[in-house]
């Protein structure tokens, strides 16, 4: 696996270790997108971290598109 593989995975064992903090980094990421698109994908950034927030504490796999 390539070095972005590797870190992508060093990042998923990071968060299901510390759901918590994940969790505040997603939002975080969400809202600075919202703000910068004055929430035109807003339920485009909803959906896309449900998804990133299931891959951490579901144990799942590649988020669904």
């Amino acid at each position: 696996m390539g070095k972005l593989g590797d870190m992508m995975n060093k990042a998923k064992q990071m968060a299901k270790g510390h759901p918590d903090q994940a969790d505040k980094g997603v939002a975080g990421a969400e809202r600075a997108v919202d703000q910068q698109t004055g929430n035109k994908y807003d339920a485009h950034t909803d959906k896309a971290a449900d998804a990133v927030r299931r891959s951490y504490r579901d144990g799942g796999g590649t988020p669904e598109r």
